[in-house]
């Protein structure tokens, strides 16, 4: 799915400065006590004095515009340490005050085009990036997922390590649910509220209706085709609820052929065993097939369908978070 446009500030300052507007971007470095966005937060700024995001609730833009308009004229990077104050941390909303050091930076004479190019290509195709710049200004570099920042991308968490920030590009969440069931009524709008992009599969066109699941992504597709359609990556959390093998078994074996984070699977004890056996005689390892999370969800006792898509949805984001 697109990002939606508050998501796009490199995308938008990249449009900016290769129209010959200028452009600079200014990203929240470090925070301490209750600061109004976190870190990695972005603010755009055109030549012409155009915003786009933010790095505070308002408190501290006007400053970081005018910050920003210097960086163009002399193309030089600049970090800038602002204090909130209680009454100005009141208006936006918060309990009480906080420091934040912003990251400035003007597109084309520090940041190259070429790289922030390369940044913008990598979100497309949803590809995770690390952008590491040394915080005097010498030097920036773009490192994978597979480089020496694994844990950052786990946990969606940039920050200053040493000398230099890391500012942790992952791709949007996605989660795919096969079975256009109960639970997946609850579920979808669950999964939406914390962060992901959700897609319903079922080929049964009754289930998988805009009546049950409106507004909602359905793909009537056999499970497999629909899964390589949206394609599966290292952001995908895939859980299937049908019951039926015909239908899940075809979104499993899809699923374990590729690198999706999470993969689990309604059913009780005895019905994953035969779940268990039918994988095995396609050839699946144990190791393999122990990345399937069955019976799905966390043990919080869950009963009804609402109760199993909260247990479902905790247990995703242990596993998203904390790898386990």
């Amino acid at each position: 799915m697109d990002r939606a446009e508050h998501d796009r500030i490199p995308e938008i300052a990249l449009d900016w400065h290769r129209a010959g507007q200028g452009a600079v971007l200014a990203t929240v470095i470090e925070t301490w006590g209750s600061a109004p966005r976190p870190v990695g937060s972005q603010l755009a700024v055109s030549g012409a004095g155009e915003m786009m995001g933010s790095v505070s609730g308002g408190c501290v833009e006007g400053a970081v515009v005018e910050e920003a308009g210097a960086a163009l004229a002399d193309g030089k990077s600049r970090v800038l340490t602002f204090g909130v104050s209680d009454d100005d941390a009141f208006a936006v909303g918060l309990a009480c005050g906080g420091q934040i050091r912003v990251l400035v930076e003007p597109v084309g004479s520090v940041l190259p085009e070429e790289m922030l190019s390369d940044i913008v290509m990598a979100r497309a195709g949803r590809l995770p990036v690390a952008y590491v710049v040394h915080l005097d200004g010498s030097a920036r570099r773009l490192e994978p997922r597979e480089g020496g920042f694994a844990e950052r991308f786990r946990s969606d968490k940039s920050g200053v390590e040493g000398d230099e920030f890391v500012h942790i590009h992952n791709p949007p969440l996605r989660m795919i649910v096969v079975g256009a069931v109960h639970i997946a009524q609850a579920l979808l709008p669950m999964a939406r509220a914390c962060g992901y992009d959700p897609v319903l599969i079922d080929p049964r066109e009754a289930f998988g209706s805009d009546a049950r699941f409106p507004g909602e992504v359905i793909s009537h597709d056999w499970p497999d085709e629909a899964m390589a359609a949206v394609g599966l990556d290292q952001r995908t959390a895939v859980v299937t609820l049908t019951h039926d093998p015909k239908l899940d078994d075809p979104a499993i074996v899809a699923a374990l052929r590729s690198d999706v984070f999470y993969l689990g699977c309604l059913g009780s004890t005895r019905t994953h065993a035969k779940r268990v056996a039918r994988l095995e005689e396609a050839g699946f390892s144990a190791t393999e097939i122990a990345r399937i999370h069955a019976p799905v969800g966390a043990d919080i006792g869950a009963k009804s369908p609402a109760e199993i898509a909260v247990s479902i949805m905790a247990e995703i984001t242990q596993v998203l978070r904390r790898g386990a």
